[in-house]
């Protein structure tokens, strides 16, 4: 039994890292309301989440159940086989969920879960058929295929339902409301918020008492007897009390009720959620329990028709896992990475995106544009008129932090998205089904945001290719999940001790090699944000924009550099590098372009500063545009095997790059350390460059009229010339704006 103690162990270790990582990726599907609407600080709105982990702990013990029989039939299973399955499962889910992490994308862990449990079961069954003789008729008896079913068929519905519901709900609470909802709020206020509350308090405490710890059997029947009472009672004493805070008072009520709704939210996930982090170890503890009852019992044998059985969870190691989540929830920034993606992709204002456009994505907006042609035909434009200006954006209450800045979208939104996800999710924990809380928390948010026409032309493109991402990669974890745990059983199975000590090594240097990967990006990710918080007002974030515009110079000099040294060499790494390079401009461009764009409220001394605003966005724009093409025919020219430059060609690429390398550097360092004459003798050596890229152009005319030069060639030749001088102006412009701007500062 020593081998299966050590096992055991190895399963409550993994046990704690599945619920680090594990509440890094779901925190969004309870943050993400409060922080988008920028509910209360960021302290408040944690120990709101926290509570509501803790207590939600408590009312998980029922589901448990769900990993030890819900996706396999354990009485076709022994004792060493079972113990193989958990452990690959929980190998399996810390690299998984660590990785869609890393690279802050919000999954499905409930997905993981199940389709982990469902690889490491089939392997394993495969194995026990495969040495019989038997066929896949025999493999699926191991399974509980009734059961899988009816859970992916749960998993799947909760997104048509969540999103249903979510546009339903938000639309007609704009309708009522308004965007411009602070004045009928103090009339139909108070009925808003005793609805929304009577709803938390019925799937919160009616629907989820009965899988609590903390709850006797008998107060859980005596409340479903009293179902209506509790629900009429609670409907009226909320409306009455919040109608009486609304008129008697200047407090905001939907900032509490984001805030309840959190914790509510908070709650559902914990009890939901809580299965797919210690299910498999609590389910091994069993296991390990019943063969220690049975002393000498062949463990390849021993049967685990045990594990068919109910069994409740001591609330102490619940709220254990608890504990441990509320303080992952605290320190993990990987969590904070997450959430920053669905907010991104729901809030209210344009800006720079962080996912590109698709054809799918293209083909999508089209049809919705479309339908909404249809739509325009066939309804009065009398009731689309009224329509329109119930849901009019442009009303919306703003309200800036401290910063400055403006909430992704308001509290009203960030009311409806907490009050349909927690019910959704809770009433499918009262039915013990392990619906997926990022499946519904993330449809109900787009669905919201939909309804508020967050997508509008400028961004539906990026935000809809963000959703296919997301839901896509949704269906990848699924795949991925069954993939490596049915890999990893059948290695544990055959490999023994040293497969398992071999794995947990890999797996550990993964873990460390991620946290570097995310450290660097979420450091990245501070610097600007540090940068878009400098004090000094709009003038100060000005500068901070200019200020950034030096690593975009310097970024465009090293893809000169590696696309001229690919050319030259015809090796295509250099360019792909290049290119890596000019996407980065592109991304960082965006972000400068749409921070001078958001500089909206300089005062009457600042106006100035606005002078060249649109020659700083015209250069910036300029300079990506030719980075891009140069880079993208240099390596398009080599992809069509066409011949690089010749010996004469090559000999003045090199010239040209020496000239320009000097330039671009003397330009970066202009930003950065700014010194008296320097643009000046920039511009001359711009004169100086222009005169030599014509001497070279007139150069290569003469030899393809005397026949020594192919057309390719000349044309990537000229081309090459051509986009590098201009990169090289808009360099300089750009530092000349900067030395303005600084000056402007000064004055």
């Amino acid at each position: 039994m020593d081998f299966y103690l050590f096992i055991l162990v190895i399963l409550f270790a993994t046990a704690v890292v599945d619920l680090m990582v594990g509440v890094a990726n779901d925190a969004v599907n309870f943050l993400n309301s409060a922080v988008g609407s920028r509910a209360g600080k960021r302290v408040t709105i944690m120990l709101v989440a926290s509570a509501g982990v803790l207590i939600g702990t408590t009312f998980s013990g029922g589901i448990m159940e769900v990993a030890r029989k819900g996706i396999f039939n354990p009485e076709m299973f022994v004792f060493h086989e079972v113990m193989i399955i958990f452990l690959a499962v929980m190998l399996t889910d810390i690299l998984l969920l660590d990785v869609y992490n890393t690279f802050a994308l919000p999954t499905s862990t409930t997905v993981s879960i199940v389709f982990e449990l469902l690889g490491g079961a089939f392997a394993i069954s495969v194995v026990k058929v495969w040495g019989t003789g038997g066929g896949m008729g025999e493999v699926l008896t191991h399974i509980n295929t009734a059961n899988v079913l009816t859970i992916v068929s749960s998993i799947g519905l909760s997104i048509v339902f969540a999103f249903v519901f979510g546009s339903a709900m938000q639309f007609l609470t704009r309708i009522i409301f308004t965007f411009d909802y602070l004045k009928t709020f103090r009339r139909y206020g108070g009925l808003y918020c005793g609805f929304a509350l009577t709803m938390i308090t019925y799937f919160i405490l009616v629907k989820g008492a009965k899988g609590s710890t903390l709850i006797t059997p008998e107060t859980a029947e005596w409340i479903k007897q009293n179902m209506a009472a509790i629900l009429g009672v609670s409907f009226v004493v909320w409306s009455v009390f919040w109608q009486a805070v609304i008129l008697l008072t200047r407090i905001n009520v939907l900032r509490i009720i984001v805030l309840v709704g959190t914790f509510a939210l908070a709650l559902a996930f914990a009890a939901n959620d809580l299965v797919n982090f210690i299910g498999a170890p609590m389910g091994a503890l069993a296991a390990f329990l019943t063969a220690s009852g049975s002393p000498g019992v062949d463990p390849h044998t021993l049967s685990m028709e045990a594990l068919g059985q109910a069994v409740q969870v001591k609330t102490w190691i619940l709220l254990l896992a608890g504990a441990i989540m509320v303080g992952t929830l605290w320190i993990s920034r990987k969590a904070r990475s997450v959430t920053m993606t669905e907010v991104s992709l729901g809030r209210q204002a344009e800006g720079a995106e962080r996912f590109g456009s698709s054809v799918v994505s293209r083909a999508v907006v089209g049809m919705a544009l479309s339908l909404y042609d249809f739509y325009c035909r066939v309804v009065p434009q009398s009731f689309r008129g009224w329509v329109s200006r119930r849901i009019d954006p442009t009303r919306t209450v703003v309200e800036r932090d401290i910063h400055g800045a403006v909430p992704a979208f308001d509290l009203l939104r960030a009311a409806v998205n907490l009050m349909v996800a927690s019910a959704l999710i809770s009433f499918g924990t009262s039915l013990k089904l392990p619906l997926s809380t990022t499946f519904v928390t993330f449809m109900v948010a787009m669905s919201t945001s939909l309804v508020d026409k967050s997508w509008g032309r400028e961004s539906a493109v990026y935000r809809v290719n963000g959703v296919i991402t997301v839901v896509g990669g949704w269906f990848f974890t699924g795949l991925l999940a069954f993939s490596a745990c049915f890999a990893l059983a059948l290695v544990i199975y055959f490999g023994g001790l040293a497969a398992i000590l071999g794995i947990v090594l890999v797996a550990a240097l993964l873990l460390h090699r991620t946290a570097r990967i995310h450290r660097s990006r979420e450091d990245e990710f501070e610097r600007r944000e540090h940068e878009g918080r400098v004090v000094g007002g709009e003038a100060g974030r000005l500068a901070a924009l200019m200020q950034r515009v030096g690593s975009i110079i310097e970024s465009a000099r090293g893809a000169i550099d590696l696309c001229i040294e690919g050319l030259i060499k015809e090796r295509r790494k250099p360019i792909r590098e290049g290119i890596r390079l000019s996407e980065t401009i592109g991304h960082e461009v965006e972000l400068v372009v749409h921070g001078l764009l958001n500089i909206t409220r300089l005062s009457e001394e600042e106006s100035n500063l606005l002078a060249r605003y649109g020659q700083k966005i015209a250069a910036l724009q300029i300079l990506a545009a030719n980075v891009d093409s140069l880079t993208a025919s240099a390596l398009r020219h080599l992809d069509n095997h066409h011949r690089g430059p010749d010996k004469l060609q090559a000999d003045d690429l090199r010239r040209v790059r020496e000239n320009v390398m000097d330039i671009m550097q003397r330009s970066h360092q202009a930003i950065q350390h700014p010194v008296d004459g320097d643009i000046e003798q920039l511009t001359r050596d711009l004169s100086g460059l222009k005169d030599a890229v014509r001497q070279f152009d007139r150069q290569q005319i003469k030899r393809i009229k005397g026949g020594k030069a192919g057309t390719r060639q000349s044309l990537l030749f000229l081309g090459t010339m051509s986009k590098t001088e201009r990169i090289v102006e808009q360099t300089i412009l750009l530092s000349r704006l900067y030395r303005e701007t600084i000056k402007d500062l000064r004055d």
